[in-house]
C-alpha cells in the first residue's frame, strides 16, 4: 500500500499561483476583443449578472469573498442544516399533495416512495367530511399527514385527531401538521381570521400530541404573487414572528410556540438561488430565535414552484422540477413536494404523480444526493449568496415590522404593491426573453398535441394574485389557437432569406423562434404568394442587408406583403420595423397578431 505524504497530492505544485489581478487582465483582453475598453474591477463587473433584490453574481469567487461563519450542521445559526447528520439516514421526507379523492392515489403514493401526505381540504380541495375516506388504509403512526384546509382548519384538525383515536393510534405517535395559517389564508383570500382557534390547537398539540405541529408559515402566497426570494423570506419571517407573539400571548412558552411552526418555501429551477434561500431562511430564523429565546432550528417544507410550471410543452416541467428538487435537497429542506408536470393543466394523472414522487427517489436512492451533509457548504459563491440574500430579506422583514407587522401590510395593500412592482420588473425580462421559458418563449412546438386534464378544484382566491411565467405568451398562443379553430390554419409569416445559408441561418432561426412563441407559423422556401402569409421578415447579415434589403422589401410589397420586417437592427428603405435579440417579444407578437386580424 502506498502511503500519501501528509499534505496529500500536490496536484498543482509545479504551477505558479495565479493572482486575482492576473485573471482580471485576461478578462480585459477578452472584453477588448468585443469592443469593451474596461479594466480592473470594471472588467469583472462587466461579466456580473444582476439578480432581483439588488443582488449580483460575479464571474469569480475566491477566499476573498468572505461571509459570516455558517457554523456546523445541526448547530446555530443552522445555515448548514437543522440536524448534524443531515439527510444521510434516509434523505428528505417525500411529501405529495392531494386535492381530490382520486381512486387509490393516496395509497399509491405511500406504497411507492412517498413518506407523508399533504391534503388540501375544504374550499378548493377534499371535503372535510371525506377525510376519513381519504385516509382509508393509511397508518397514522407511520405516515405524517399535513392538512391545508384554510378557514376549515379547526374542523379538519378535529377530524384528523378523531380518526387517529378511532384507529387506536397513541396521541404521541401521531405526526404531521394541522396546517393552521390564518395570515397565509388572508394573503390568499383577503379575509382575516380569528387566531384564537389556532392558539387552542397549538396548546393541544404542545400538551398531548408532541409529534404534531399546529401552524404552517406558508410563503407560497408571496412567491406566487410574483415576489422575489428576499420578499418571500421576509414575509415568512414576519408571519413567523406574528405567530410567536400570538401564541405566547395565548399562554404558550416561547419554546412551545416555536415548536408549533413549520415553514413552507418555493423551490425553483434557479438551483443556486433556491439553495441559498433555504440556507438563508435558517440563518434568519435562528436570529429571531436568539432574540426571543426560542431554541431550535426552522423546520422546512419545500414545494416546486407553481410559477415556473408551463402549460405548453408541459413535459419540460419534469426537468424544471428535477432541478428544483435537487436544490431543495441540497439546501437542506426537511420535506419536499414535487408538483406533477401537468399541475398547471388540472388534476394530475397516475403517470404524472408517479414521475413526481420518483424524482425525489432517484435523487435520494440513485444519485446519493442525501449522503453528503450540506453539499453546498464551503462554496464561496453559495456562502456569499446566502449571506447577501439573508441581508436583503432581513431588510424587507424590518420594513414590514416598521409598518406594523404582517397583518398590517397585508391589509394596507403595501405588500401587494411591493410584490406587484417586483413582478412587473420580472415580466419585462420575460417579455424580452432575457429570462427564457423553454417550450414557450424559446423553442416552442406549434404542432404539439395538447395535453388535457380534468379540471382541478378552484383554489381560494380574492387576495394576492397568482402569476405564472408563461402567462403573457399563453395569451398570444390562445389567440393563435382560436384562429386555427376558426380558419383551419395558424397565422403565418414569410421568412425571406437573403444571400447564402451562412449569412441568413442565425437570424432566420431567431425569427422563426420568436414568431412561433406567439403562435405565428414561420414559412420558409417557395414564394411569398404561395406562403399564405400577409407579412414577411428579411433574414440575413448586415452586409447583405446593405446591398439587398431595400430591393427585397420592394419585391415583397409588390407580391402583396402588407408589412416587411427585418431580423436585426438598421433602417432600410421599404422596411417597416425590425426585430432583434432583446426586443420586447410580447409587444412585437401582439402587434403582429393585431395587424393579421387575429383577435
Amino acid at each position: 500500500m502506498t502511503v500519501l505524504p501528509d499534505d496529500g497530492l500536490p496536484l498543482a505544485a509545479e504551477f505558479p499561483d495565479a493572482t486575482h489581478e492576473q485573471w482580471q487582465r485576461l478578462v480585459e483582453g477578452v472584453l477588448r476583443k468585443s469592443g469593451k475598453e474596461v479594466s480592473g474591477t470594471a472588467a469583472e463587473d462587466a461579466l456580473s449578472t444582476t439578480l432581483e433584490d439588488g443582488l449580483r453574481t460575479r464571474p469569480l469567487y475566491t477566499p476573498r469573498d468572505t461571509a459570516p461563519d455558517p457554523g456546523l450542521p445541526g448547530f446555530a445559526p443552522y445555515v448548514r442544516g437543522a440536524r448534524p447528520e443531515g439527510g444521510v439516514t434516509g434523505g428528505w421526507d417525500v411529501r405529495q399533495r392531494h386535492t381530490t379523492l382520486a381512486d387509490g392515489a393516496v395509497l399509491a403514493d405511500l406504497e411507492n416512495g412517498g413518506t407523508s401526505l399533504w391534503l388540501a381540504l375544504g374550499e378548493g380541495g377534499i371535503p372535510v367530511a371525506e377525510l376519513g375516506r381519504a385516509l382509508e388504509g393509511v397508518y397514522l403512526d407511520l405516515a405524517p399527514v399535513v392538512l391545508d384546509a384554510g378557514r376549515d382548519t379547526p374542523g379538519a384538525a378535529e377530524a384528523l385527531l378523531r380518526i387517529a383515536a378511532e384507529q387506536g393510534v397513541d396521541a404521541k405517535a401521531v405526526r404531521g401538521n394541522l396546517g393552521g395559517d390564518p395570515l397565509g389564508y388572508e394573503a390568499r383570500t383577503g379575509t382575516a381570521q380569528d387566531f384564537a382557534p389556532y392558539a387552542e390547537l397549538a396548546a393541544r398539540c404542545a400538551g398531548s400530541h408532541p409529534g404534531l405541529r399546529a401552524l404552517t408559515v406558508d410563503a407560497l402566497p408571496y412567491h406566487e404573487a410574483g415576489g422575489s426570494a428576499a420578499q418571500e423570506l421576509g414575509a415568512s419571517l414576519a408571519t413567523g414572528v406574528a405567530y410567536l407573539r400570538a401564541l405566547t400571548e395565548a399562554g404558550l412558552s416561547v419554546e412551545q410556540a416555536a415548536e408549533q411552526l413549520e415553514f413552507r418555501y418555493a423551490a425553483t429551477a434557479d438551483q443556486f438561488l433556491t439553495i441559498a434561500k433555504l440556507r438563508a431562511a435558517h440563518r434568519l430564523w435562528a436570529r429571531v430565535a436568539e432574540v426571543s429565546g426560542a431554541p431550535g432550528a426552522q423546520t422546512q417544507h419545500a414545494v416546486t414552484s407553481p410559477v415556473m410550471m408551463s402549460r405548453r410543452d408541459p413535459w419540460v416541467n419534469m426537468l424544471r422540477t428535477t432541478v428544483a428538487t435537487l436544490a431543495a435537497g441540497v439546501g437542506g429542506a426537511d420535506s419536499v413536494t414535487v408538483l406533477p408536470f401537468d399541475h398547471a393543466l388540472g388534476l394530475p394523472d397516475a403517470f404524472a404523480r408517479r414521475i413526481a414522487r420518483n424524482t425525489s427517489t432517484i435523487l435520494i436512492e440513485e444519485s446519493y444526493l442525501a449522503r453528503v451533509i450540506d453539499p453546498a457548504g464551503g462554496s464561496w459563491y453559495v456562502e456569499r449568496l446566502t449571506d447577501e440574500l439573508a441581508q436583503a430579506a432581513w431588510e424587507f422583514f424590518r420594513t414590514i415590522e416598521r409598518d406594523g407587522g404582517q397583518a398590517a401590510v397585508l391589509r394596507s395593500g403595501r405588500l401587494r404593491t411591493d410584490l406587484a412592482t417586483t413582478w412587473a420588473e420580472r415580466s419585462k425580462k420575460l417579455a424580452k426573453r432575457r429570462e427564457p421559458i423553454t417550450g414557450v418563449s424559446e423553442f416552442p412546438l406549434l404542432d404539439e398535441k395538447p395535453v388535457t386534464r380534468e379540471a382541478a378544484p378552484e383554489p381560494p382566491s380574492g387576495g394576492l394574485p397568482r402569476v405564472r411565467r408563461d402567462e403573457a405568451f399563453e395569451e398570444l398562443r390562445a389567440r393563435s389557437d382560436a384562429h386555427l379553430a376558426a380558419t383551419g390554419a395558424r397565422p403565418r409569416i414569410f421568412l425571406a432569406t437573403l444571400g447564402s445559408a451562412a449569412e441568413y441561418t442565425a437570424r432566420a432561426s431567431f425569427a422563426a423562434n420568436l414568431f412561433q412563441a406567439g403562435g405565428i407559423e414561420p414559412v420558409t422556401g417557395g414564394t411569398f404568394e404561395d406562403s399564405g402569409a400577409t407579412e414577411a421578415v428579411l433574414c440575413s447579415s448586415d452586409a447583405t442587408y446593405a446591398e439587398q434589403a431595400a430591393r427585397a422589401a420592394e419585391s415583397l410589397r409588390a407580391a402583396g406583403a402588407r408589412q416587411v420586417l427585418l431580423a436585426g437592427r438598421g433602417e432600410y428603405a421599404g422596411v417597416d420595423s425590425y426585430v432583434f435579440a432583446g426586443c420586447d417579444a410580447v409587444d412585437v407578437l401582439s402587434a403582429t397578431l393585431d395587424r393579421m386580424g387575429v383577435s
